[in-house]
């Protein structure tokens, strides 16, 4: 009577005969060979309904397409779309058929085997596991009296106490087996985006889980769980099992498997499994509440450190981006003295070649190098060299200075005109005469910009003057261009992208911002259709007291 063919009628049959179906049977010997349990599970399903192994172990999926073409016989067509479980083409699948036929058909007769017939199938009752012996009464009480005190006084400052969620983690698989006699545990953490659990923490015996995802919309009793944020215990005759399920509890070689969420408030973090007998399924549903409290201190340091993570991200994102902006400000500013450099070569050609006197001029280039060099140690942090000029300047010398720079260095379009005025007497200021130099190129720059028709670039000091019961010399710096547009005077000082081109553009005037700042001055802008003007107050340089 075991003769007949190998299908579903043939395991009601043995299950009849002998209580144990030939892929159960099949299944049973191979966890006890201790051989991986997916591959127990390809065995056990392979007379499933198809649409039950469609999002099963890619393992499981393969044995159940083989065993379907086995039966096929070698004269009738295969179904079409047979193949699609394993994503295989009809034509594809015909070959394999095909193939496999063959070998079959050489192999039996390398071997000698007559396929007339097929002998008897042998099978094996599982052995019967012994039920342990409930726990001690007075026992239990202290376990229960331990758990209490460790839920309520010390689990969450002990959860806080770990260093990133690997460490968490494991301290919560320590934790459940201290106070819960736990021994068997493995955490899976839920992907929010793809709504899966996956494995990330278990036993060195349970590694394989780590390749295990259970997808929630799939359903049953883990996903219920997860979902309902409820301790379940599930048995392998639960009725409401998928195949999932199935698998998980296979994979943990036990009768019963505890589904703890880790969850705290509406958020579900992941789940913990353990693999226990069947006869603790009632002793610790009964302690469902220390459960649940146990899951929702690991789910709040899972917060918590989510949250730390959050803002250390937060911080380096700002790092970077200040890093950015300075390095966006060197380029800005060193490009401002390479220009004049590069401009400067040419002037220094064209006197080369008519063989007239170059001193001025290669003194002209040293300063400008030296300037890109204070330029880069300035935003590297690098303390300058003390120097006599910090204390204090001729504001007009440096006017002159820049102007007659911007004339020389043919920097200037043939169209555009810049003059100076000054008083008649030094006007003498804090500071470094660099810090000014490098305000007054870019404000330079900025109105050569907005002059692409050509027009006239004015410095002027304006003398002294008294402004809150402080004395400065004004700095104006104005153009003939078209003025600045509302949108750009309401943002004026702000590090911006403008919409001239170049990748550090925008920066011109916050810079300018801040060295006046550095000299501890002030600086306004007037705009109208006759021109800008940005106007400077810096503090007269008072006389170093005798000593």
């Amino acid at each position: 009577e075991f003769h007949s063919a190998d299908n579903s009628s043939l395991c009601a049959q043995e299950l009849r005969t002998v209580h144990i179906s030939h892929p159960e049977a099949g299944a049973w010997l191979i966890e006890r060979w201790n051989l991986d349990s997916f591959l127990a599970d390809s065995v056990l399903y392979h007379h499933e309904d198809s649409t039950r192994v469609t999002h099963a172990h890619p393992l499981i999926r393969i044995v159940h397409l083989a065993n379907r073409i086995s039966l096929q016989p070698g004269n009738v067509p295969l179904p079409p779309g047979a193949g699609e479980l394993c994503k295989i083409s009809d034509a594809d699948l015909l070959a394999i058929h095909q193939g496999a036929q063959e070998q079959v058909l050489k192999a039996a007769d390398l071997l000698g085997i007559d396929l007339s017939g097929v002998d008897d199938l042998a099978s094996q009752q599982p052995a019967q596991v012994p039920v342990p012996a409930p726990a001690d009464p007075l026992q239990q009480r202290m376990s229960e009296e331990i758990r209490n005190r460790a839920l309520v006084s010390e689990l969450s400052q002990l959860f806080a106490r770990q260093e990133d969620q690997a460490q968490l983690l494991e301290s919560v698989r320590q934790n459940a087996r201290i106070l819960f006699d736990l021994e068997d545990t493995a955490v899976f953490m839920l992907n929010t985006t793809s709504q899966t659990l996956v494995g990330v923490s278990m036993g060195e015996q349970r590694q394989r889980l780590a390749d295990f995802a259970i997808a929630l919309s799939a359903g049953g009793v883990i996903a219920e769980s997860a979902l309902q944020k409820r301790v379940v215990a599930i048995k392998r005759n639960h009725d409401l099992l998928n195949m999932t399920d199935e698998q998980l509890l296979r994979a943990f070689g036990t009768d019963c498997l505890l589904c703890l969420p880790i969850a705290s408030g509406a958020r579900c973090w992941g789940m913990l499994f353990a693999g226990v007998p069947a006869w603790r399924a009632v002793e610790l549903l009964r302690q469902e509440k220390f459960l649940l409290a146990f899951g929702a201190q690991a789910a709040n340091a899972l917060n918590a450190g989510a949250h730390d993570r959050s803002q250390v991200s937060q911080q380096i994102d700002k790092l970077r981006e200040e890093q950015l902006e300075n390095s966006r400000k060197v380029v800005h500013e060193v490009n401002n003295p390479l220009s004049i450099i590069k401009n400067y070569l040419g002037v220094l050609d064209d006197k080369l070649a008519r063989q007239q006197p170059v001193g001025n001029e290669i003194s002209i280039l040293n300063e400008e190098i030296d300037r890109v060099g204070s330029i880069i140690k300035e935003f590297a942090g690098v303390k300058p060299a003390a120097s006599t000029t910090d204390s204090g300047f001729d504001m007009n010398r440096v006017i002159n200075d820049i102007v007659r720079l911007f004339r020389e260095s043919k920097y200037l379009p043939a169209g555009v005109k810049i003059t100076s005025r000054v008083v008649d007497r030094a006007c003498e200021v804090g500071g470094a005469p660099e810090t000014l130099k490098q305000i007054l190129v870019n404000l330079i720059k900025n109105a050569v910009e907005a002059l692409p028709q050509g027009g006239h670039i004015e410095i002027i000091n304006v003398g002294q003057t008294r402004v809150d019961g402080q004395d400065y010399f004004g700095l104006t710096v104005r153009d003939s261009g078209p003025g600045l547009p509302p949108e750009v005077m309401a943002k004026l000082f702000s590090p911006v992208r403008s919409s001239k081109p170049g990748e550090n553009r925008g920066l011109g005037l916050s810079i300018v911002q801040g060295l006046v700042k550095k000299l501890s001055g002030r600086i306004e802008c007037r705009s109208s259709r006759m021109g800008a003007s940005f106007e400077i107050l810096l503090p007269l340089q008072r006389a170093k007291m005798a000593v």
